[in-house]
């Protein structure tokens, strides 16, 4: 009597989802990548639409889009596609459904994501894509010396942070009140054969969360300094000094605010480089225990997440201006937010988890009870829908690097210290404060704005703007 309804509350999931729980995201963008890693821009572009074709894109779609039309420094285009899903992000952040429609979007999306996997949950973008996103397209206008443009993306960054911590608040206090009502559930230590070592990872725990960037902050606080609000400048700067305590070239960003500005002919200048590309979210299977009575446990085979980081991008500590090297400091990692957004996050994922794994269960004590000859103690149908949400935002930078020096305005040489990406770049400093901002794909390099003269190298043709 029980399988009718259950059937229903299923084909209601699908519908809510669409097509979701049938896509591989994950091999989708390895070819998106591959291709920017390659330094082909062009055709990077052409498999996100390639992949997208319907009218209604996803959020991910505009991410993906925004993220390739910036390295290639094709920024109108890149905003307006990044406009597009900051807007699609605050629409569900202020959407608030009643009544009937709201109990059938969250009872559809939950049961979906119980009875089959992560996948059939639309997708909202993780914490830290909310936040990376206005930064990114902060530093967009930034390269082009928007300083006065750029206050509303800094303003959206704040108040997003603000809304997820209190989002992860109502989050905690939710899941410790179904903890207590299902009693113990397995700790995310205690999954045989999951990486448990990539969210232990000291980079990933002594982060505070996994959404606040200290990059954002500090590059809210070198604006303000720019114009000229010292007081607002010095709160970013704190704020960036708080969630990486460990770094004292934050703290002299605090320490100099009090020292005489650039002189007439200098400029000072902060130097940007993001490097190698987000982390996929790859799928990995653990064998779940199910007790189902005091005699019988059955272990079903449950797909979890697990993230993996870009390989293929060299490390690099400094680089070097007009001849002389010039240290670089890691400022973020987007690989330790995700791993740490992860690691939040599991307790949810295993929740849903097990649910999956109590109906798998269940199912093999049946199939064993109607065919005695072949019960077996693990479930042995394949489920083809078994398989964690992969996607992510792959085409956000991974590692952002950062330098601040005087420079003299006018022309100077940079360079690589590493093969074969040792070649000059030319750029032109002529601000009091400016930008230089460059985008690192394995020995691939992208200057990002106007202060660099444009060599010859292929960037993108496609400059059709986003869909309004």
């Amino acid at each position: 009597m029980r399988i009718i309804p259950l059937v229903c509350l299923f084909c209601v999931a699908v519908q809510l989802s669409g097509c979701a729980a049938y896509r591989n995201y994950d091999m989708e963008m390895q070819q998106t990548t591959e291709q920017m890693t390659r330094g082909n821009l062009d055709g990077a572009l052409a498999l996100v639409e390639m992949h997208n074709p319907w009218e209604d894109k996803d959020l991910l779609y505009y991410l993906e889009k925004g993220a390739i039309l910036s390295a290639g420094s094709v920024l109108p285009d890149s905003q307006d596609a990044w406009r597009h899903a900051d807007r699609m992000i605050f629409q569900r952040e202020e959407a608030n459904p009643s009544g009937a429609m709201k109990l059938l979007a969250r009872f559809g999306d939950e049961m979906g994501t119980m009875l089959v996997n992560d996948k059939l949950r639309r997708y909202e973008g993780y914490d830290y894509e909310k936040v990376m996103l206005t930064t990114q397209m902060a530093l967009n206008q930034l390269s082009v010396n928007d300083f006065d443009g750029v206050r509303a993306d800094i303003k959206k960054t704040h108040e997003r942070e603000a809304l997820i911590a209190r989002q992860r608040e109502k989050q905690y206090e939710a899941a410790e009140e179904q903890a207590k009502a299902q009693g113990k559930t397995p700790h995310y230590k205690d999954l045989e054969g999951y990486p448990v070592a990539l969210l232990e990872a000291p980079q990933v725990v002594e982060l505070k969360n996994g959404y606040q960037s200290a990059f954002s902050h500090y590059l809210a606080g070198f604006t303000y300094e720019a114009l000229g609000e010292r007081a607002l400048a010095a709160s970013g700067y704190r704020q960036a000094i708080e969630l990486r305590p460990d770094m004292p070239w934050l703290q002299s960003a605090l320490r100099n605010l009090d020292k005489p500005a650039a002189k007439a002919d200098e400029s000072d200048v902060l130097l940007i480089i993001q490097s190698g590309l987000a982390p996929a979210r790859s799928s990995v299977q653990v064998p779940i225990p199910v007790r189902l009575n005091e005699n019988l446990v059955i272990v079903a085979p449950i797909s979890f997440p697990v993230m993996v980081p870009d390989a293929v991008t060299p490390n690099f500590s400094h680089v070097s201006v007009d001849g002389r090297k010039q240290s670089l400091t890691v400022i973020n990692s987007v690989t330790n937010m995700s791993m740490r957004t992860l690691r939040d996050d599991m307790p949810q994922i295993i929740s849903r988890a097990m649910f999956r794994a109590n109906m798998a269960a269940i199912g093999q004590a049946q199939e064993n009870e109607r065919n005695p000859a072949k019960a077996s103690l693990i479930v042995t149908q394949h489920d083809p829908f078994e398989e964690a949400d992969t996607r992510t935002w792959r085409a956000l930078p991974d590692k952002t690097l950062v330098a601040r020096l005087r420079l003299k305005k006018g022309l100077h040489t940079f360079r690589f210290a590493m093969t074969p990406i040792n070649h000059p770049f030319q750029m032109r400093v002529d601000q009091d404060r400016q930008i230089l901002h460059l985008r690192v794909f394995r020995d691939q390099v992208f200057t990002v704005g106007s202060a660099f003269i444009p060599r010859p190298e292929t960037l993108p043709t496609n400059t059709q703007s986003a869909e309004k």
